[in-house]
């Protein structure tokens, strides 16, 4: 079903433009570097340093002052870093976070620090960083530095409502990478975990009967243990959405050999047949069929990071 949520956000984003001071005066371009449509407002800066793999700071140029904003970058999740450091030794995060802050500080050096920002709107936000698709300059030409790490495995899609202009290229780069089992999607990249052996599937019900927001608990992710002799304990697992939403499994919840296991997105009771997330809201974005290209995804971790199943959807 349809959701208040992107009209909302346009409303709460066009305000906040208002209220800030002038901006940079951006040009206009394509908002992939690559393709000719669609046109985004376009901005040239100069990288003071990455803080992690999707955001970094930025001296953008034209805007009458010399210091750095802080850019999310639009339409990716990288995994998260815990620990920030200008010294890759001495960060700390989330299997696959520092080798994604790396990759993208690589990219970074490639082109010089110069980078070309772009957005269908200036105002647009998450929190107070600017979100922003960002390329470099790399043998003549711009690279879309958000196509590059999701192809290569270093972060989820991230689909965006607002900043949609991104949202099908991406979605078919993770899927691509998924198929292929690079980076993250390699399930056995962040060591040695728990029933490794065990085939796990998941399904999810991303569009509840009804109406989402008086449903929430139409919403709900399925996980199957296909092994047929072995159980799968869940201590230490969790589920998410492609945004930070986790749902943290319970100590003594299992999957039985040749079973499965519901997560309700709702509140309720969990049982070992049944658990819930106890939210108040829908978790999942719902698909369009339009220009937007919307969508999301459910992911399972283990308890060493590693990606044991997933789904996409758009």
């Amino acid at each position: 079903m349809r959701r208040l949520r992107t009209a909302l956000l346009a409303l709460a984003l066009a305000a906040l433009a208002a209220a800030l001071p002038s901006a940079a005066v951006a040009g206009t371009g394509p908002c992939l570097p690559d393709k000719a449509a669609p046109r985004c407002q376009v901005w040239s800066g100069k990288v003071t340093s990455v803080k992690d793999g999707d955001t970094l700071d930025v001296d953008i140029a034209g805007d009458g002052t010399r210091k750095a904003r802080r850019v999310r970058l639009t339409g990716i999740q990288a995994m998260e870093q815990r620990i920030y450091s200008v010294r890759a030794s001495r960060r700390r995060g989330d299997c696959h976070a520092l080798e994604a802050t790396a990759r993208f500080e690589r990219l970074v050096r490639a082109g010089r620090g110069a980078v070309r920002l772009s957005a269908r709107r200036a105002g647009s936000r998450t929190g107070s960083r600017l979100r922003r698709s960002v390329a470099v300059r790399i043998g003549g030409r711009w690279r879309d530095v958000g196509s590059t790490l999701v192809a290569e495995g270093h972060a989820l899609w991230l689909p965006n409502g607002i900043e949609y202009a991104w949202n099908d290229t991406y979605r078919r780069l993770a899927q691509q990478a998924a198929d292929a089992s690079r980076g993250l999607w390699n399930a056995q990249s962040c060591g040695r975990g728990p029933s490794e052996q065990a085939k796990l599937t998941l399904a999810l019900q991303w569009d509840a009967p009804g109406i989402d927001y008086l449903n929430v608990n139409g919403e709900r992710v399925t996980i199957a243990n296909l092994d047929p002799t072995s159980e799968v304990p869940l201590a230490g697992w969790s589920v998410r959405d492609s945004a930070l939403r986790r749902y943290s499994f319970p100590s003594w919840a299992r999957i039985p050999a040749g079973g499965r296991i519901d997560v309700h997105v709702g509140a309720g009771t969990s049982t070992l047949g049944g658990l819930f997330w106890g939210l108040r809201v829908p978790v999942f974005e719902n698909a369009t069929r339009d220009a937007r290209a919307m969508g999301d995804g459910a992911y399972l971790f283990d308890p060493d990071g590693d990606l044991r199943a997933w789904s996409m959807y758009s």
